[in-house]
């Protein structure tokens, strides 16, 4: 292995240990420097010292033309921008080439909802049947604390507090938090739990043979519950999420919580919902407001 690709594995290696990141987020890291190392080592470059700005610019030009999305450019820019400071810290290298690379605007695209009555039509699973007790558990917890499909997927029932009403998840980063879990979905909980005799290091959702459903096999119920129940939006886990945040910003405008209850390390992440909420009010202010109304015809 040449020193090129041994300072990539040893950045690498620091992200996923000191910097607990996930592995979806390690592999989009490793992609990206795996480019650049390919380009140093087409270039002749022995050492990352020898990397100039404008050969770093001329690679990211060049993922531009092969069609790489903008937000796949602008990680790209700096997971290469994170690898050289990690150089510098390192003494290999005395600046970093990757500070002023320019990649494309990102367009904002505003996260898909449910309204409260879709919501509705699709917790409210019927039946009590098995797979129905689970599923319903599934979705109002989803709903209700705005969970990511790995912070639901991790979660044992250790880490629920019945009596309290909160749930203990633990988010990116390795960062723990406190949920709290709304009335409805306490109440499919109990149900889940009495159904499956559950311990309390059994998972939260069990999947086949009592182990814990994997992010695949919830989307994959996801789509099933809201095809049964006659929603015809393209349903998944992230959705429920979108859909929770939207809904109590749009009912209490309180940000910070909302940051809080998502795991949001900046509240810029969180800001997107407030977009959301602009369009609800608009719509409410076109519909009602005398001023606002507009003329047949216009």
């Amino acid at each position: 292995m040449g020193a090129l690709r041994a300072a990539v594995d040893r950045y690498l290696e620091k992200l996923r240990v000191e910097r607990g990141y996930a592995h979806g987020t390690l592999d989009n890291y490793a992609r990206s420097l795996a480019r650049l190392a390919e380009r140093a080592e087409n270039l002749g470059l022995s050492a990352w010292s020898q990397l100039r700005a404008e050969q770093a610019q001329a690679l990211l030009a060049d993922l531009h033309r092969q069609h790489l999305t903008a937000g796949t450019l602008r990680h790209t820019a700096s997971a290469w921008r994170g690898f050289f400071k990690f150089l510098a810290g390192e003494g290999e290298v005395a600046v970093n080439p990757a500070l002023g690379l320019r990649s494309p605007k990102l367009r904002r695209k505003l996260p898909e909802v449910l309204d409260a009555d879709e919501m509705t039509q699709l917790v409210e699973v019927p039946g009590d049947d098995p797979d129905a007790v689970r599923d319903r558990a599934l979705l109002e917890l989803l709903y209700s604390s705005g969970l990511r499909v790995s912070e639901l997927c991790g979660v044992r029932w250790r880490d629920f507090d019945l009596a309290d009403g909160t749930l203990r998840v633990t988010g990116k980063g390795s960062k723990m938090r406190i949920v709290p879990v709304g009335a409805k979905a306490l109440e499919a909980l109990a149900a889940l739990r009495d159904q499956d005799a559950c311990g309390a290091d059994d998972p939260l959702v069990r999947g086949a043979r009592g182990r814990p459903l994997t992010p695949n096999g919830v989307r994959a119920r996801l789509k099933r519950r809201a095809n049964e129940q006659g929603i015809w939006k393209r349903v998944y886990p992230h959705l429920m999420r979108h859909s929770c945040a939207s809904h109590l910003l749009e009912s209490s405008g309180d940000l910070r919580a909302v940051q809080e209850l998502l795991g949001h390390a900046d509240i810029a992440t969180t800001q997107v919902y407030t977009h959301l909420d602009f369009q609800h009010l608009a719509k409410v202010y076109d519909a009602a407001h005398p001023r606002a109304r507009r003329k047949a015809g216009q």
